[in-house]
Order: structure tokens, then sequence, then C-alpha cells
């Protein structure tokens, strides 16, 4: 049986990641040994093509990121980084992924060229990823806040700026924000 066919059954004959029933075709994961998603026209010009990207469309992921195959839990994982919105980190923060996948899930797949991507590190100059853990190594003052978050607490599922290689993103009781990497340690 093709691959075509054996994703038409997996799917219902639908998009794995929106649902949508029209203009559907096999998606190969970028970055992953034969993994392979049906994905329709318009999720698929947005995996592509970071410029395309409708905030509002990828809210399926909602759904979608429980999925039981491998190959549709790492395009969700690697969307839901890509897009820059409070919601994300949400879902970030439920997601789980076995570590082989998450491993497979980080390997890029995101288009960007090695020379222009930013390298974030930690205090001691541990690379850090998104969706990396992190402990605050004092404590800090928030902006705009009267919060200060203290040293020792840990920050799961980071995001980083995709700017400025010293800031990162992270959620610290229960507050979205910004932290600047020199007072971070990878754990």
């Amino acid at each position: 049986m093709s691959i075509e066919k054996t994703l038409q059954q997996r799917s219902n004959s639908c998009c794995e990641l929106c649902g949508n029933t029209e203009k559907l075709s096999v998606y190969e994961v970028p970055d992953t040994k034969d993994l392979a998603l049906y994905a329709c026209n318009l999720c698929v010009n947005q995996m592509t093509d970071s410029d395309a990207i409708d905030i509002n469309h990828w809210r399926c992921l909602n759904d979608s990121m429980w999925s039981e195959h491998d190959a549709v839990k790492i395009m969700a994982w690697r969307m839901l980084n890509r897009i820059e919105a409070d919601w994300t980190q949400d879902l970030l923060n439920m997601m789980y992924l076995e570590d082989d996948i998450l491993e497979l899930a980080k390997a890029s797949g995101d288009g960007e060229d090695e020379d222009d991507k930013l390298i974030h590190r930690d205090v001691n100059g541990v690379i850090l990823e998104h969706g990396d853990s992190v402990v605050l190594i004092k404590d800090l003052k928030v902006k705009g806040s009267s919060m200060v978050a203290k040293q020792g607490t840990a920050v799961r599922n980071i995001r980083l700026d995709h700017e400025n290689e010293t800031y990162i993103e992270g959620r610290v009781d229960g507050q979205q924000i910004v932290i600047i990497t020199d007072y971070v340690k990878k754990t």
C-alpha cells in the first residue's frame, strides 16, 4: 500500500493538523527519517513559509497536538514554537513528548540558515533551546510589576527571542516574563 493511501486511511481523508478535507497531500516531516503526515495546502504553505503564518489558523493544534502519531506531534510542537503568542506557550506547557520524539522535534525543521540563527547561552555558556528548563541564579525584579522572581525558581518550556540572543521568555508564578540569559542556568 502506498504511503498516501496509508495516510488517507489513518487520517480519514482529513488534514491531520487542522481537519480540512480539501487539497490534501503527503507532507514529509523535515529532519526526520520516514515520518510523514497528511496535510492540507494551507497548513503546508504555512509550515514551509514563516511569512505566511496565520496565527489563528494554528489554534487547531489545541486538538491535533494530542495525536498518537509522531509526525503530527512533531509538527505541532514545531509550529507552537514558531508562533509568537501567549496561547502557544500554554499549549506547549501542557504538551508531553517522549525524549526521542522531542529530540526529533528540536531537530530544526524551521528552515533557518545555521549562519543566521542566534545562539542563546546560559550563564555557564550552555546552549539553550526552545522547550528547555532553566533555574534563576539570582532574585529578579519584574518590570511593570511588584513581583520578584526568586533565585532557584525553575522556568520550564522556555521560548527563545528570535531577535536578541540574550533574551528568553518563560512563565514564572503564572506570569509570562522576559528573562536575560545571564541570570539563568540550564537544568
